[in-house]
């Protein structure tokens, strides 16, 4: 989370919970939503491997939900990161890794 508010981010939620699941940060920047899913391993590789597609279809479903709450709604800007952090505690941020 540190990164982003160093990078002028705006925590709007920390695990925040709907419909389809969780949510681990919610930042928003200059009106874009960041939705964020944080994976741990021992390595940055084996964190990436654990985000199954199950995760990412709950994830997706969970935003969808969260942007309800936004004045615009599914039209709000958004991506979607994945923060990879490994055993020695350093974090990788994938900026939009669910973009097709």
């Amino acid at each position: 989370m540190r990164l982003y508010l160093d990078h002028e981010h705006i925590l709007v939620a920390r695990r925040w919970r709907g419909t389809g699941g969780e949510i681990d940060l919610v930042m928003e920047r200059d009106g874009q939503v960041v939705f964020v899913e944080v994976k741990k391993s021992t390595t940055h590789a084996r964190a990436a491997e654990s985000l199954s597609r199950k995760q990412i279809a709950r994830l997706l479903q969970s935003a969808e939900h969260c942007l309800g709450g936004f004045p615009r709604g599914s039209l709000t800007p958004m991506r979607f990161d994945v923060a990879l952090v490994d055993g020695a505690g350093r974090i990788d941020i994938l900026q939009n890794a669910l973009s097709a």
